[in-house]
């Protein structure tokens, strides 16, 4: 049996596979007809039929129906060979001694620090026809791209597109463009990647102040207040949202409101927080923002969306230096992410473009308010579970960030070998410590498509059982009975208050 008869038995006719897929049936009765399902609708099969039809079935099928033909003449026939080389060359003494097969990866499920599983829509989007980055059709939907992420940020900067690059990237391209030699730049670092912002203020030669606050803990904004003071004349005050190695969270507000006390700019890494924690770019004023596609947004990595105001971009376009970047010169990427034109700068990641457009329409269409609620709520069953467990967290609940969770290894645990079982056994990926907290933490994720219900106690039940094989005092059920009593508890209180609302409105009419 193929796997579209497997699809078709699974689902009891043709019609009802069209439905479940969203396709006109004749698609369907193609599908059959030709005996395979294309293979770009592997992923999307192996998710909406559970793992019942796999992934790797669809890919190896559709490879041996209609393999792809690239060849022109038989082999040992190359009507070019010898006018290209000499007729003793042998260009196999550079092959791969083994013999390589099309690479398909395991289906793991993330809850690390990134990245996150991606939504079956994205995918299939993702492995649509590549076209022109001039294309009509392409700057059309780069508009869309920009309105959609505009919303994400809750920003009407003009100036809010994708970096073609990953959020270190994004960061980079902050700096090099807002900070110029000499210029005094405060850096508040509670965490690794606070680290590499002073790295970035050095490399553009800027004078770095550091404001320094303890891993797991939020920034003091008494601190940088003081720094402030102590330091007039400061261009930029950058600090780290949601530090993504520690999962605390800091007051983004205060603090940009602290700086523009003083007269500074912002840099905000948004990295962790954007869709996963609210972000008010507008409301909050912050001038600069950096994010990565990997992370909350769900997409394929190498994405780094970011934003600027008004008067960064006017700051930007009067420095009499040239940006100590030509890739990363603002000046230069006006023109291509412009309303009205477009001037050749690089060739763009076209289908990763068409990803993160996807992912963000999913955040459009759930609702920005929606995400945030369903990661504080599945971060919520997961804290029950781990405390159930006598696992304890880093950062303090006032603090912690829902969709990065911290929490300490038991005494006597060898993190690296339950991580290790984790991802051999289960699938399971979760994330180790960095810097000073290596060995000694786990990081949970619970970004994007990775945030649900099933991942939430697949993690406890398998962290439950590796921890109990390694000795440890763990009764296995413990936590997923807590995390189901914080659902069913997050259930009812959201059900009162349904009730509360429909009779207020019944009374008000």
């Amino acid at each position: 049996m193929n796997c579209v008869e497997r699809l078709v038995t699974l689902f009891g006719s043709q019609a009802e596979v069209a439905r479940r897929f969203r396709l006109d049936r004749a698609v369907v009765n193609h599908w059959v007809k030709s005996g395979y399902v294309p293979a770009r609708w592997a992923m999307e099969v192996e998710h909406i039929t559970a793992g019942q039809v796999a992934a790797v079935d669809i890919l190896n099928e559709a490879t041996s129906r209609k393999p792809l033909r690239l060849k022109s003449r038989p082999d040992g026939e190359n009507f070019l060979a010898n006018a290209l080389v000499r007729s003793d060359y042998s260009m196999d003494k550079f092959a791969p001694s083994q013999r390589i097969s099309s690479f398909h990866p395991p289906q793991r499920t993330l809850m690390g620090p990134g990245p996150t599983e991606i939504h079956p829509r994205v995918l299939t989007t993702m492995s649509q026809p590549a076209i022109g980055y001039l294309d009509p059709v392409f700057v059309e939907m780069m508009e869309e791209l920009k309105s959609l992420l505009r919303y994400t940020y809750q920003t009407h900067n003009a100036l809010t597109f994708p970096i073609s690059g990953p959020g270190s990237v994004g960061m980079e391209y902050c700096f090099v463009n807002m900070v110029a030699p000499g210029d005094k730049v405060i850096v508040c670092r509670n965490g690794v990647f606070g680290g590499r912002m002073i790295e970035n203020v050095e490399r553009c030669g800027g004078t770095p102040i550091i404001v320094e606050d303890k891993w797991g803990e939020p920034v003091d904004p008494q601190k940088l207040e003081d720094a402030l003071v102590k330091n007039p004349g400061v261009r930029v005050v950058a600090f780290v949202h949601a530090e993504t190695s520690t999962g605390v969270l800091s007051d983004a507000k205060t603090l940009v409101q602290v700086a523009h006390k003083h007269g500074a700019l912002t840099i905000v890494d948004t990295v962790t927080s954007l869709a996963g924690s609210p972000v008010l770019v507008d409301e909050w004023g912050i001038d600069a923002a950096y994010s990565a596609s990997q992370k909350c947004l769900s997409c394929t990595p190498g994405l780094s969306p970011v934003t600027f105001s008004e008067e960064v971009v006017k700051y930007v376009q009067a420095r009499k230096d040239k940006i100590h970047s030509w890739f990363m010169d603002m000046n230069l990427l006006l023109g291509y992410w412009g309303e009205t034109t477009r001037t050749y700068h690089h060739t763009a990641p076209t289908n990763s473009l068409f990803a993160l457009h996807e992912a963000l329409l999913l955040i459009r269409e759930e609702g920005l308010e929606n995400c945030w609620a369903r990661v504080h709520r599945h971060h919520t069953a997961l804290k029950a579970g781990l405390e159930a467990m006598g696992l304890k967290f880093l950062v303090q609940p006032a603090y912690q960030t829902p969709q990065m969770n911290a929490v300490y290894c038991p005494e006597g645990v060898n993190e690296a070998e339950v991580r290790k079982t984790l991802l051999s056994e289960f699938g399971l990926e979760i994330g180790a410590g960095l810097g000073p907290l290596a060995g000694k933490i786990w990081r949970f994720g619970l970004m994007g498509y990775s945030c649900r219900p099933d991942n939430v106690m697949l993690c406890l039940s398998a962290l439950g059982s590796v921890l109990e094989d390694m000795g440890h005092d763990v009764h296995v059920g413990d936590a997923e009975a807590a995390a189901h009593a914080a659902y069913a508890s997050m259930h009812t209180t959201a059900a009162q208050a349904k009730l509360r609302q429909t009779a207020k409105t019944g009374t008000a009419s």
